[in-house]
């Protein structure tokens, strides 16, 4: 008699149809993402109307990328994420493809960062977040198989996933792009706590942080502009036309809006184009500035539902791939809306992350939406 073990492996490998996919999703959070991405329009419509007046080109191709993103989300949510960790290498070795080209002349610098691919039409390319997904696959595969007779992965899985790691990384700080690196760095301490490896490899990961960036800061390693930000971090008075100029005006757009908001399309700061790449990483400010205190609430709690429900998807798994996967996918972006969130109120140093779902931008759309259709897929196929 077959054992009834593989006898269920394979019972639960069974395809499911379109239609008895679509019921398994995850109701609330495709409403929470919609919702930010709804958001998101009006707020990116609001910020760059006035760059030329009666142009909406911007709205337009924002609303392409959201289009694009929701067919991509959609997409991966169909694909049974157990058969995706035979492919996590070839995905992880694509954004190493992608990241090693960015430091070579095809890439462009934006921003004083060498992390963009010119694609031409307007519209470029920015592998380092295409980076964060193929990490977060690379460490659920390698951390995924635990040691015979134990629930923790084999030391030389660890050490596999940490070199993974440290390749990318590698390659984003030669951009340079601080803010993604760590990213990359929350994604693989959040795998290894959820993979349950043993404390002395958490020990070592913060070690070799810490070598790092005392590295990076001892060797000059830091752009000028970089060096800046924490400056302006540390004391946003001591040149509020210069390196302080960008947490001031956050601050002032954000603290106008008091509770109810200037309304849509009337906010001053907004109108007048006082906060930098208000449209991109300071998209918060126009929120806070015509929505108001209750419109920012609003964005942090669709924002909270978004990781509770992923939260709730990595504990309901049934396989460590899934586990780990939805769980380090909430690390990544609970931590990057913090930073985003954080930067505009002045409790964090500028780093030029957007805040995921809202903030306008291609590349980072893509990503984010890719990692919803796979919160999605786990949620169809994890609980079988």
């Amino acid at each position: 008699m077959m054992d009834r073990t593989l006898l269920a492996r394979r019972r639960s490998f069974v395809p499911l149809g379109a239609q008895s996919a679509v019921w398994r999703l995850d109701g609330v959070l495709l409403v929470a993402v919609t919702g930010l991405c709804v958001i998101s329009t009006l707020l990116v419509w609001s910020s760059t109307r006035t760059w030329a007046p009666g142009s909406t080109g911007l709205v337009k191709k924002h609303m392409l990328n959201l289009a694009i993103g929701a067919t991509l989300c959609g997409a991966v949510a169909m694909v049974d994420h157990r058969l995706l960790r035979a492919y996590a290498p070839v995905v992880y070795l694509a954004t190493l493809a992608g990241l090693g080209l960015v430091v070579t002349p095809v890439g462009t610098t934006v921003n004083g960062s060498h992390s963009w691919i010119m694609l031409g039409g307007g519209f470029a390319f920015q592998p380092s977040e295409f980076a964060k997904l193929g990490l977060v696959l690379m460490l659920a595969m390698l951390l995924a198989q635990p040691m015979e007779g134990s629930d923790r992965p084999r030391g030389l899985d660890v050490f596999l996933g940490l070199v993974a790691a440290a390749v990318s990384m590698g390659l984003v700080m030669l951009q340079p792009d601080l803010g993604t690196t760590l990213v990359l760095m929350v994604i693989t301490a959040g795998a290894l706590i959820i993979g349950g490896v043993r404390k002395r490899w958490i020990f070592l990961l913060v070690m070799i942080g810490v070598a790092g960036a005392a590295a990076v800061w001892f060797l000059d390693l830091l752009e000028p502009y970089q060096i800046a930000r924490f400056t302006a971090f540390l004391d946003p008075s001591v040149d509020p036309r210069g390196v302080g100029y960008n947490s001031t005006q956050a601050l002032i757009a954000i603290g106008s809006g008091q509770l109810f908001g200037k309304g849509l399309l009337d906010g001053g700061q907004t109108m007048g184009r006082f906060v930098p790449e208000q449209h991109t990483d300071f998209i918060f400010t126009v929120a806070g500035e015509e929505f108001g205190f209750l419109g920012s609430v609003t964005v942090v709690i669709l924002l909270g539902v978004v990781l509770l429900r992923g939260l709730q998807i990595a504990r309901q798994c049934e396989d460590r791939f899934g586990t780990l996967v939805a769980g380090t996918i909430v690390c990544w972006l609970a931590f990057q809306s913090f930073v985003n969130i954080g930067m505009t109120v002045g409790i964090m140093p500028i780093t030029g992350l957007p805040l995921p779902f809202v903030s306008y931008g291609g590349t980072s759309t893509f990503a984010n939406l890719i990692a919803i259709g796979l919160l999605q897929s786990i949620r169809v196929r994890g609980a079988q």
